[in-house]
C-alpha cells in the first residue's frame, strides 16, 4: 500500500522532478498573486527520517513555516518519544505532541527492501531529506547522502549525528545530556560550590534543532543559485561548543577555565537572582548607571560612590560582599513590590516563573505563544507556537496526522 502511494505521489509531483542542471526554485523573483496568503516555505517538500528531539524540532519549524514534511517511522513502535512519559494525553505522549506538529507521518519498515524502496521514490519528489541515524547506518541500507544524491540531485540532504561524520565518536549514539556533558554545558551549569547540571530542557538539542533549520533553508538558496542539491552535517557535539560564545573566547584568547556561576555571571555584577520574601527576582546591571539605578530603587545610595563598585571591574572583583549587601536588602520586600520598585527604571529585572505563572504573563499572551490546536486522537491541546513575528501574513494550518503504526489504515502523502 504504501509503495502504491509513494507512486501515486511521484506521479502527482512528476511535473517538479528536475533535469540534470534544472534549477528547482524557491521563487521566480516576481510578485505572485495573493502574497499575503503565502507561506514563506510553501511548495517546499521534507522527508523527515528524524526521531526524538533535535532533527523532529528542525522540521516542526520549518513546517511551521510552510513546508509540507512527511515523518517517517518505524512500523509498531514509531518515534521512541511516542512512548516518553508520564505525562501522556490519552494514549499520546505530550513529549511528542510537542515537537511533531505540522507533519504527516507513515510507517515504513526501512531495514526492508520494499521500504528501501518506498523511501528513494518519495526523496525523488522532496526538496529535502533529512535524517538522524549514526554515521554509516543509512549508507548500509542504500539511503545516505551518495545514494539519494544519485536519484534526487537535487535534494538538500541534512545528517544530524552525535559528534559528526567521522572521528573518534562518530559512532556513538547521541543524546543531548550526553553532548552537553562533553561540550562543556553542564560543567558550566549548576551552583557556583555544588555539582555540575543538567539544563532543565534539552538545549543542546533544540540548539542543533536550529542550526539544522538555518542551514537547510540557506542550502535550499544555494540550490536555487546552482541548481543542485547539498550535504549538511550538523551535530549535537559542534552545535554545543560553538554556543559556549563568551566561555570558549575565555579559555581561547585568555586561557581562563570556566566554572559553574549558579544565576550570576563570571564577568557581569550584579547580574543573577536575588531571593525576596516569597520567591525570586533576577536583576542585571549591564552599566555604571543601571547599578547607580539599582541601589537607589533598593535605597543604597551609599555604594554608588563606593571605591569599590564604582566600576563593573571592581564590582566583579569585589562579587562576594556586593551580593552580600544586595542579598539582605532584595530579602526585606515581597516580589511583587520589587517589580513594582524596578518597572520604568531601565534596569533588566523579572521574577523566576513557573509553567503556570508563564503562561499566564502578560506579554506571553499578548505575543500570541500559545495554540489551540486539534489533534486527531486527543482533540484540543495546546502548544507554544512558533515565536518569530514574520511581517507579513502568514495562514499557519496546524493539523498533526498520527502515524498509522500498525499500517491498516490509508495515508494522505
Amino acid at each position: 500500500m504504501l509503495a502504491t502511494l509513494a507512486r501515486v505521489a511521484t506521479v502527482r509531483r512528476s511535473g517538479l522532478r528536475p533535469g540534470p542542471g534544472s534549477r528547482r526554485g524557491l521563487w521566480t523573483g516576481r510578485p505572485q498573486a495573493d502574497t499575503d496568503n503565502v507561506k514563506p516555505l510553501e511548495g517546499v517538500k521534507i522527508l523527515d527520517l528524524t526521531r526524538v528531539l533535535a532533527g523532529p524540532f528542525a522540521t516542526m519549524n520549518l513546517g511551521d513555516l510552510g513546508a509540507e514534511v512527511i515523518k517517517v517511522e518505524r512500523p509498531g513502535a514509531g518515534d521512541d518519544t511516542r512512548t516518553w512519559g508520564p505525562p501522556f494525553v490519552g494514549t499520546e505522549s505530550t513529549y511528542f505532541l510537542s515537537v511533531n506538529r505540522n507533519k504527516k507521518s507513515i510507517a515504513v519498515n526501512i531495514k526492508d527492501p520494499n521500504g528501501v524502496k518506498i523511501i528513494k521514490e518519495l526523496a525523488a519528489i522532496c526538496d529535502v531529506f533529512v535524517e538522524n541515524y549514526v554515521p554509516g547506518k543509512l549508507s548500509a541500507l542504500g539511503l545516505g547522502y551518495a545514494d539519494i544524491d544519485r536519484i534526487a540531485p537535487h535534494v538538500v540532504y541534512c545528517s544530524i549525528t552525535g559528534y559528526g561524520q567521522t572521528g573518534p565518536l562518530s559512532q556513538r549514539a547521541g543524546y543531548d545530556a550526553v553532548a552537553s556533558a562533553v561540550s562543556g554545558l553542564m560543567h558550566i551549569t549548576g551552583p557556583e560550590d555544588g555539582d555540575p547540571v543538567r539544563p532543565g530542557v534539552a538545549m543542546t538539542d533544540l540548539a542543533t534543532g536550529l542550526y539544522a533549520c538555518g542551514a537547510i533553508m540557506a542550502g535550499l538558496i544555494q540550490r536555487y543559485k546552482t541548481g543542485k542539491g547539498l550535504f549538511i552535517d550538523c551535530n549535537l557535539l559542534s552545535s554545543q561548543v560553538a554556543c559556549l560564545t563568551q566561555v570558549a573566547g575565555n579559555y581561547l584568547i585568555a586561557r581562563k577555565e570556566a566554572k559553574r556561576w549558579g544565576t550570576a555571571h563570571g564577568s557581569i555584577v550584579p547580574y543573577q537572582a536575588f531571593k525576596t520574601k516569597d520567591g525570586y527576582l533576577v536583576v542585571g546591571a549591564g552599566n555604571n548607571m543601571q547599578f547607580a539605578t539599582v541601589c537607589k530603587i533598593l535605597n543604597l545610595p551609599e555604594l554608588i560612590d563606593d571605591c569599590k563598585y564604582k566600576t563593573n571591574h571592581l564590582r566583579v572583583q569585589n562579587r562576594k560582599e556586593l551580593i552580600r549587601i544586595l542579598s539582605a536588602r532584595f530579602e526585606e520586600a515581597m516580589t511583587s513590590e520589587w517589580l513594582h520598585r524596578f518597572e520604568g527604571s531601565g534596569v533588566p529585572y523579572g521574577p523566576i516563573n513557573n509553567m503556570k505563572n508563564v503562561f499566564a504573563e502578560p506579554q506571553v499572551l499578548h505575543n500570541d505563544l500559545i495554540m489551540e490546536m486539534k489533534h486527531p486522537t486527543v482533540g484540543k491541546i495546546s502548544v507554544p507556537v512558533f515565536s518569530v513575528i514574520i511581517q507579513f501574513k502568514i495562514i499557519f494550518e496546524y493539523f498533526l496526522d498520527t502515524c498509522q503504526l500498525s499500517g491498516n489504515k490509508s495515508f494522505s502523502i
